[in-house]
C-alpha cells in the first residue's frame, strides 16, 4: 500500500514559471531539463508557460534550441530579454493561477533583483524561489531577509536547498517516524556518535571564482549538512505541516554548539583558475558539534566535507554504543551497530549488525542489511530539482528553508570560516582527523547499493 501526503494545491493548474538568469548554467543543466521531465510526466499543465529571462538576445526558437527537451514542452517555452516589461509580457500570455519566479542568478544580485521585481509591478501573485547561498554570514543573511521583506512576505519566499529534495534525504524522516522499531533507541542512551561526510574527488575546476569567496564551510556546512543533521536529530513534529517540521528543525539549530573545528586546503589550489594566489579559503573542513538538549546530550556530532579527496560520497552515519561484555560479546567486544544513510552517489540505507558465520563453531562476523534504491524501485529516481520545482508549484514549503533557519545556521558558524591555520593535504587524500580514530569506516559501505 502506498501512502501519499495530501496536496492542498494542484500543481497542474495553469501556471507561469519564470527563470531569471535563464541563459546561465543552472538553467541549462538543471532547471529546464527538470521542467521538461515534469511536463513529459504530465505534472505540469499543458496550459502553463515557462519563460526564460536573461540579458542575451534570443528568439523563442533560439532559446528552445539550447536544450534537449520534449516536443510538448518546447511549445510552452518562451524567452524574454531583460526585466523591463516582463510583467506585461506574462499578463499577455494569459491569466495564471500562480506565478513562480526562480532566481538562477549570482547571489550578489538577489537584493537588487527583488526590488526590481517589485518595481516591475509584481505583488502578492508571485512566489519567489531563491537558490543558495543565501548570504555569506549572519549579518548579510539578516540584511538580505530584511530587504526581501520590504517588498514580499515570508509566505512568498522559497529558499531552495536541493539536498533536501534528494530521495535518500527525504527518506530520513520516513525511516525514523514511520518505523516504531527505531524511535526508542534514537537518542544518546544508545547512539554513540553521529557522523556526516560530504566528499568530492574533484577540485574546484571551473567554479574557482565562486568557491574562493565561499569555501567548504559556507558552501556545504551552513546549508546542506546542517539541514541533514536537523532531519536526523529533530524530535517528531506534531504533523507533516511544513511549519511543524520547520519548528523542530529550528529547535535543533538553537541547540547546536560547535566545540572544535579544523580547516584545510589541497596542494595546488592556489594555482586553480580564478583563485587568489594568496587565498586562505578552505577546501576541507572538519567540525565537532554537540546538541544541547535532552535527547542528544552526550552524543557528539562530527562533520567532514571537502574537495579533491579520495572519493565522491555523501553519507550520514549513526554509530551505536557497544554492548557490555555479556553472552555473545567477547572481551574485546563486537563491532558496534551502525546505520548509514547513503545520500549519493548510490542511494540507500544500510544497517550493520553482528551475525553468526555458518559452521560448527560459534564465530561472529559483521553482516549488512541494505535497502537500495536501485534494486527496490523500477524507473529512474527523480532528480532533486524536479521535486523542488514541483513543490514550488504545489505551494509546499516542506523542503524549503525559512528565514529563521537560515539566520540561525549562519549565526552558529559566524567567524568559523576564518578561524585557525590551514592544514595542507595532497589531492586524492583525506587530511588526518584532529579528533583521532573515531570515524565510521564509510568505505566499508561503498560496494553496497
Amino acid at each position: 500500500m502506498i501512502f501519499k501526503k495530501t496536496d492542498t494545491v494542484q500543481e497542474k493548474d495553469k501556471s507561469a514559471i519564470v527563470i531569471l538568469g535563464a541563459s546561465g548554467d543552472l538553467a541549462r543543466r538543471k532547471l529546464i531539463p527538470a521542467l521538461s521531465v515534469l511536463r513529459k510526466q504530465e505534472l505540469i499543465s499543458p496550459d502553463s508557460v515557462i519563460i526564460g529571462e536573461g540579458r542575451s538576445d534570443f528568439s523563442d526558437q533560439e532559446f528552445c534550441a539550447r536544450f534537449e527537451i520534449c516536443s510538448e514542452f518546447s511549445k510552452q517555452l518562451y524567452y524574454h530579454k531583460g526585466m523591463s516589461g516582463l510583467k506585461n509580457y506574462i499578463d499577455k500570455k494569459g491569466d495564471f493561477k500562480r506565478i513562480i519566479i526562480f532566481l538562477a542568478l549570482p547571489p550578489a544580485s538577489y537584493e537588487g533583483t527583488i526590488e526590481n521585481l517589485y518595481n516591475e509591478g509584481f505583488r502578492d501573485e508571485i512566489n519567489i524561489v531563491i537558490e543558495k547561498p543565501f548570504g555569506r554570514d549572519y549579518g548579510s543573511a539578516r540584511r538580505l531577509n530584511e530587504s526581501i521583506h520590504k517588498y514580499f512576505s515570508e509566505r512568498q519566499i522559497f529558499r531552495s536547498d536541493h539536498y533536501l529534495a534528494k530521495e535518500a534525504v527525504q527518506n530520513i524522516l520516513i525511516f525514523r517516524f514511520a518505523n516504531s522499531i527505531f524511535e526508542a533507541s534514537w537518542n544518546s542512551s544508545y547512539i554513540e556518535s553521529i557522523q556526516i561526510n560530504a566528499f568530492e574527488s574533484i577540485g574546484v575546476e571551473e567554479r574557482g571564482r565562486y568557491f574562493d569567496h565561499s569555501g567548504s564551510i559556507r558552501d556545504m556546512v551552513q546549508n546542506h549538512l546542517l539541514q541533514m543533521l536537523c532531519l536526523t536529530t529533530m524530535d517528531p513534529p506534531v504533523s507533516l505541516n511544513p511549519e511543524d517540521i520547520r519548528n523542530q528543525k529550528i529547535n535543533i539549530l538553537k541547540a547546536i554548539e560547535i566545540e572544535e573545528a579544523s580547516r584545510g586546503q589541497y596542494a595546488g589550489y592556489l594555482d586553480e583558475k580564478n583563485v587568489d594566489p594568496g587565498s586562505a579559503t578552505e577546501t576541507w573542513a572538519e567540525l565537532k558539534l554537540k546538541i544541547n538538549n535532552h535527547r542528544w546530550a552526550g552524543t557528539p556530532v562530527y562533520i567532514r566535507t571537502g574537495k579533491a579527496l579520495n572519493r565522491k560520497g555523501t553519507e550520514i552515519g549513526l554509530r551505536f554504543r557497544k554492548r557490555p561484555h555479556a553472552l555473545y560479546n567477547p572481551p574485546e567486544g563486537t563491532a558496534p551497530n551502525e546505520i548509514i544513510f547513503k545520500v549519493q552517489p548510490s542511494e540507500g540505507i544500510v544497517l550493520q549488525l553482528t551475525g553468526k558465520n555458518p559452521g560448527m563453531d560459534l564465530q561472529l562476523s559483521r553482516t549488512d542489511m541494505a535497502f537500495c534504491y536501485s534494486g527496490s524501485f523500477d524507473g529512474n529516481i527523480p532528480e532533486a530539482y524536479q521535486k523542488l520545482l514541483l513543490d514550488a508549484l504545489r505551494g509546499d514549503k516542506t523542503l524549503f528553508v525559512s528565514a529563521e533557519e537560515t539566520e540561525l545556521a549562519w549565526k552558529k558558524l559566524d567567524g568559523l570560516p576564518k578561524s585557525g591555520n590551514l592544514v595542507s593535504y595532497k589531492k586524492g587524500e583525506v587530511p588526518e582527523s584532529i579528533f583521532g580514530d573515531i570515524w565510521i569506516n564509510f568505505e566499508n559501505y561503498i560496494g553496497i547499493c
